[in-house]
């Protein structure tokens, strides 16, 4: 029989999975009390995770973000000790995300309907400056992995808006990699 904890923890995890899907249908301004019924909880219970709307979008990103953190580490298992590795499973991360087509876009969209939430986008300031701070100890000239990790970045940008070939994401994928394989500026002088 399940205790207590884990109880409040699949409450939580319907809560943020309700959210997610009722802003991306409907945006951030979506009622609580449509969320709480998507995730079989009184609005009451919702308030007692999420005392404020500002909480829940927080979390909402929160999750997110620590989804994307997860395939990094993964993606960084398989990449050999060396200069550009975090840099690597940075952009194989991103990229395996790209392929998972629907739902990719579906997190791009609720993304950037949240990022500029109050509380949500100062806790995307310090996610990025944390990434940033990391990128920085790859052992990559910091222009190169700047321009690698934004490249990854915009290509998820780009779901919102095209609908590019899955070979055409495959051949920038292998592009950026190859970029992290050397370790000097990307322009000479």
């Amino acid at each position: 029989m399940p205790g207590p904890r884990r109880d409040a923890a699949r409450t939580r995890a319907r809560l943020l999975e309700a959210a997610s899907s009722a802003i991306s249908e409907h945006g951030v301004n979506v009622s609580l009390d449509l969320i709480a019924r998507s995730a079989g909880v009184s609005k009451g219970g919702l308030l007692h995770h999420f005392p404020t709307r500002e909480e829940l979008l927080v979390a909402v990103m929160r999750h997110l973000l620590a989804e994307f953190d997860a395939a990094v580490e993964r993606e960084l298992d398989k990449e050999p000790e060396g200069a550009g590795r975090l840099v690597r499973a940075y952009v194989n991360a991103v990229f395996a995300d790209l392929f998972d087509g629907d739902r990719a876009r579906e997190k791009v969209t609720l993304m950037g309907m949240i990022g500029s939430s109050p509380g949500v986008e100062e806790f995307v300031r310090l996610d990025d400056e944390q990434w940033q701070a990391r990128l920085a100890t790859d052992g990559l000239d910091p222009m190169r992995a700047e321009v690698v990790t934004k490249a990854a970045d915009g290509a998820t940008g780009s779901l919102l808006w095209s609908r590019t070939d899955p070979a055409a994401y495959v051949d920038l994928q292998r592009t950026l990699v190859a970029m992290t394989r050397e370790t000097g500026p990307l322009l000479a002088g």
